[in-house]
């Protein structure tokens, strides 16, 4: 098995389209052009943040045929180290002569986004890096898998969906759950119109503990805490505000995202845009908890549906849409449960909505950067939903409700709100 790779799928492209024009009569193409590994269908792959959510991915693309991971970045040297040993490994495990030292490991993202040779990357860092790189790199002629949510405020939503527009990139923001059997069953269901008129959806993101001050500790030798930073304000160093863990870590702090909204907010309120058919819209009103007693977080849209924050009438599902002639239960694991119960084995008509397949979240990408075809969740749908995840967080913020006008994209009435559509980025980290 051959896995280096000097000739790069951009550069295949580009010469075998301007041999075909110059070239009148047929040509013999040796069937290694043809094959899964051949230029024009591998693609060269970095890695940017090595965290615990990158553990998967890395395995997940090491392990396939048509994808070779040329570098990887972290501004920890011992994960970048780690990881660029780990991916050597995995290919020297499937080369006869048992070494390979192809993959190479950097602490700035900008070394891997200006090679030529690299096709597409995975930004899998903490919210607040993802836009600045997903733009560098989808300029670069680079297409993108980036973690939910998309981005840390709204503008950077705006701007990437532009830039990924104008340079034709393929961006799969990482909202797996649009990949599950049970989810789109759950959303082709209510979009059917299966359990009559949508009135009020409940879903389940937990909870943080609270930010908190933490005191200074020494940086650990080989981290660049500075860059990690980027363009959120300086803080003294502390392992709690940089580690990454499901009980908060960096997730804890509102200058890093919108803490439980963005976590699993980010994947909820998707899964709820996509029933209800409003993956280029949104809601128009959102209202913190306390507010006038409001007990649970909500937001509105335009035509009445409710959607309710951490409501216990789950029955310990992840997410319940309440309709006027049923009631739709999902949650990962393939679980399902609807009213009337015969709704989830029901089969769609053709004449009805079916909604985009995907099986596997990752696979989805790379085959639509073959095709050059549209991922199921690209750029304008992870911003719509990140945009609820910082509204709702904005107003949690500020103790009270926004008026959003998801066509204008605009808070209204609020000027002190509207500040936060867009968040100062600290020297020298601005998004170029």
């Amino acid at each position: 098995m051959k896995l280096s790779n000097p000739t790069t799928r951009r550069q295949f492209l580009k010469a075998t389209s301007a041999t075909a024009a110059a070239c009148a009569f047929p040509t013999i193409i040796p069937s290694t052009v043809l094959g899964s590994n051949a230029p024009s269908n591998r693609v060269n792959m970095g890695l940017i943040g090595l965290g615990l959510m990158m553990g998967g991915h890395q395995r997940t693309m090491t392990n396939r045929e048509d994808v070779q991971v040329m570098a990887v970045c972290d501004v920890d040297t011992r994960k970048r180290e780690r990881s660029r040993d780990q991916v050597n490994q995995a290919y020297s495990n499937r080369k006869s002569s048992g070494t390979y030292k192809g993959c190479v490991a950097y602490n700035e993202y900008e070394k891997i986004v200006d090679r030529d040779d690299i096709d597409a990357v995975m930004v899998i860092t903490p919210d607040h890096w993802h836009a600045t790189i997903s733009i560098a790199a989808m300029k670069k002629g680079k297409d993108v898998y980036v973690q939910k949510p998309m981005t840390l405020t709204i503008r950077e939503g705006q701007m990437m969906s532009e830039v990924a527009n104008r340079y034709g990139a393929i961006l799969q923001v990482g909202s797996q759950q649009r990949s599950n059997h049970a989810f789109r069953k759950a959303c082709e269901i209510v979009r059917n119109g299966w359990i009559g008129n949508v009135h009020t959806i409940y879903a389940g993101l937990g909870r943080f503990a609270p930010p908190t001050v933490l005191p200074q500790q020494k940086i650990p030798e080989g981290f660049d805490y500075d860059r990690w930073l980027g363009p959120t304000p300086w803080f003294p160093y502390n392992e709690e505000r940089v580690k990454g863990n499901y009980g908060g870590g960096w997730r804890r702090f509102w200058d890093y995202g919108s803490r439980k909204n963005g976590d699993w907010g980010a994947h909820h309120f998707d899964i709820i845009q996509w029933a209800l058919g409003m993956d280029h819209s949104g809601p128009v009103e959102f209202i913190p908890v306390g507010y006038k007693g409001q007990e649970y977080q909500t937001h509105i849209y335009a035509n009445g549906t409710k959607v309710f924050r951490d409501h216990p009438r789950r029955n310990g599902h992840m997410i319940q849409f309440i309709g006027t002639e049923g009631e739709v239960l999902v949650s990962r694991g393939d679980r399902l449960e609807t009213t009337p119960a015969a709704l989830k084995d029901k089969p769609l008509d053709p004449g009805e909505i079916h909604l985009y397949e995907s099986r596997e979240h990752q696979d989805n990408w790379i085959q639509c950067i073959k095709t050059r075809t549209r991922p199921i969740c690209p750029t304008e749908i992870g911003h719509r939903t990140a945009t609820i995840c910082h509204l709702s967080g904005i107003a949690e913020r500020l103790k009270r409700p926004l008026q959003w006008d998801p066509a204008k994209e605009v808070i209204i009435g609020d000027e002190a709100a509207s500040r936060w559509i867009d968040r100062p980025r600290r020297a020298p980290y601005y998004i170029a």
